[in-house]
């Protein structure tokens, strides 16, 4: 049916002001390579981002748009056919495929091979946005765990699915993994009652990134980005980001750099996992901040953060050439 384009951040612009304080770029931060004249898209990776479900289309399509806004060249939304006409509306440069849904607008079990199918090509993959949850998507989610060969993202309800089973499937995985969880997303994968002290919920995260051999980037104030030997918290960001949605823009920054790690220039100048994600951290936490000088932490909305992502990226360009 016909639709009318509802890119989220459509609705507001960020109005111009002052230049604001750069925020201090870490010194062995990774770089992005200058983009050379002689390329292509294909360059620069294939996204896909799973997700989506009846009332929730919304989700993955602001990890979509982050992707391409975070350099991705291609990126795929694969959601439950049920929200596919609603998802096709919210940006044009994204391509959007309606797979097996159930009736209650959640994956049905036979999707998982259509998004095998159409992972072969992908450079990266984000799972979880907006994906809800029912038995065939726990199902689902843990498949693509352990199947996918591709650097993948997991978040949102898609880490509800992994914590049904044990850690010691969770370390058993085809490629790279990254888990992007809040506080409470993160006590859901411990055995043990609630940690309140932030220190020994990064102590577990940390153990859980050894026993699992994965990535954890446990969002927070100074987010904590850890793997089986590098650990390093980020510190830009503000109060104003802890809104829904701004996890999806998240997701889908992380998904875009693993995606370019597998493009055409990733032996000299690519990203691993780690550096992947500890990246995505520090442009998403500026890009929220550079969205609050204008917005107030009070008014700020993911879509704010993902306008912002331009502006932040070049931030960190023109730092990483002095």
């Amino acid at each position: 049916m016909p639709c009318l384009l509802l890119h989220p951040s459509s609705l507001f612009r960020l109005p111009h002001g002052p230049p604001m304080k750069q925020p201090v770029l870490p010194a062995d931060l990774p770089r992005l390579p200058r983009r050379p004249r002689d390329t292509s898209k294909r360059d620069y990776g294939r996204v896909l981002i799973v997700g989506g479900s009846s009332g929730m289309a919304g989700a993955p399509a602001l990890s979509a748009i982050a992707s391409l806004r975070s350099g991705a060249g291609i990126v795929e939304l694969l959601v439950p056919e049920q929200v596919a006409s609603i998802a096709a509306c919210f940006h044009p440069c994204v391509m959007t495929h309606g797979l097996s849904g159930r009736a209650d607008g959640t994956f049905a079990s036979d999707a998982i091979d259509q998004i095998l199918e159409r992972a072969r090509r992908a450079d990266a993959v984000a799972v979880g946005p907006g994906i809800g949850r029912s038995e065939s998507v726990q199902l689902l989610v843990q498949q693509l765990w352990k199947e996918l060969p591709q650097p993948a993202v997991f978040d949102a309800d898609a880490l509800w699915a992994l914590s049904q089973t044990s850690q010691r499937q969770l370390a058993l995985h085809a490629g790279p993994r990254v888990l992007t969880p809040h506080a409470g997303e993160m006590q859901q994968f411990l055995d043990v009652g609630p940690l309140l002290d932030r220190s020994l919920l990064e102590a577990a995260a940390a153990a859980f990134a050894l026993t699992t051999a994965t990535v954890v980037v446990l969002k927070g104030p100074d987010t904590f980005v850890v793997d089986p030997t590098r650990r390093v918290h980020n510190h830009t960001g503000n109060p104003g980001m802890a809104t829904g949605g701004a996890g999806d823009v998240l997701t889908g920054v992380v998904a875009a750099l693993l995606g370019q790690h597998s493009g055409r220039n990733h032996e000299e100048h690519g990203l691993d996992p780690f550096n992947a994600a500890r990246l995505a951290a520090w442009v998403h936490g500026h890009a929220g901040d550079i969205a609050a000088e204008t917005r107030g932490e009070i008014s700020l909305i993911a879509s704010d953060i993902l306008d912002a992502l331009p502006a932040a990226f070049c931030s960190f360009a023109s730092q990483s050439e002095r």
